[in-house]
């Protein structure tokens, strides 16, 4: 079985507490993630079967979709509801405050990883450094917030939710411990559910009752998506039967001799002779070359 399975990650399970419990269901050992989630998020966990296992960290479309909720007037130091409280604000805040200030955190931004977090700094995990009350400089990142919209908000209560659509390695609870500091108040994250995740959407997902249930009925093939899905943004390219053996023994092309080559992509899908999907490749125009860019076939 190769391919891709969506999870609907439960809380309080680990991405990799995730790829544990399907190795169990599936019983297989190849599987991969694609894209860490902590374990109070919930949502969209693509989990990459087999074959498939190759394209986890390659998948063109690394842009992610949230919905998170968030509490202000309280910092915390994890940036969310379950860490330990720090400070306590009673400062108003109006959903017009919030409106005027979303922008500062749209489009290309610099965001410093928290504390806790996954990010390594001189070999040493930032998490395991804060869980020691360690903390150490950090260097701010380049991330892209496409979109920011604020619902729900009750000013009474300063408890809303933030809709978002960001780049890989952003922080959610990040950007809303910001907003507070932005606002004079603080903020925490209260809840995080990831609504899609390089191309897959909650719709595409199943949770492990679904999966366990599809397995003792024999058709586990009906929730495996098909590789090609995470690269359908590319350009395709079909090669012929003499140019399909050439590329799965790695050997470079001729671009000349390629049909489909287009003079605004340096990255394609390429299907095989038979139509199947068999890998990535990568145009070397400098020496009128195709490459393989990741020979899944």
């Amino acid at each position: 079985m190769n391919g891709i399975i969506c999870v609907n990650k439960p809380q309080d399970f680990t991405s990799f507490d995730v790829v544990a419990k399907l190795r169990g269901i599936l019983q297989m050992k190849r599987l991969g993630h694609g894209g860490t989630l902590d374990p109070m998020a919930t949502g969209v966990l693509p989990v990459f079967v087999g074959n498939a296992t190759k394209a986890c960290d390659i998948m063109p479309d690394s842009t992610k979709s949230y919905r998170a909720g968030f509490r202000l007037g309280t910092v915390s130091d994890t940036q969310d509801i379950w860490g330990e409280c720090r400070e306590v604000s009673d400062r108003p805040v109006s959903e017009n405050d919030i409106l005027s200030i979303i922008p500062q955190f749209t489009g290309r931004i610099m965001q410093l990883p928290p504390m806790y977090s996954a990010v390594q700094v001189n070999g040493q995990r930032l998490y395991d450094l804060a869980r020691k009350g360690i903390e150490v400089e950090r260097t701010s990142r380049e991330i892209e917030v496409a979109e920011l919209t604020l619902s729900d908000y009750c000013a009474e209560k300063r408890e809303g939710f933030l809709s978002i659509l960001c780049s890989k390695g952003t922080y959610i609870r990040t950007i809303i411990s910001d907003i507070g500091d932005a606002l004079g108040c603080g903020g925490i994250m209260t809840s995080l559910v990831r609504t899609s995740s390089g191309g897959f959407t909650l719709d595409d997902c199943f949770t492990f009752e679904e999966i366990q249930a599809a397995r003792d009925e024999d058709r586990l093939e009906e929730l495996v998506l098909p590789i090609e899905r995470v690269f359908r943004k590319l350009p395709k390219l079909k090669l012929g039967e003499a140019q399909t053996r050439m590329y799965r023994n790695g050997v470079k092309l001729d671009l000349e001799r390629v049909y489909g080559i287009r003079s605004d992509a340096d990255c394609y899908a390429v299907f095989g002779y038979d139509g199947g999907f068999i890998g990535t490749a990568l145009t070397d125009r400098e020496n009128g070359l195709l490459r393989v860019g990741k020979n899944l076939g």
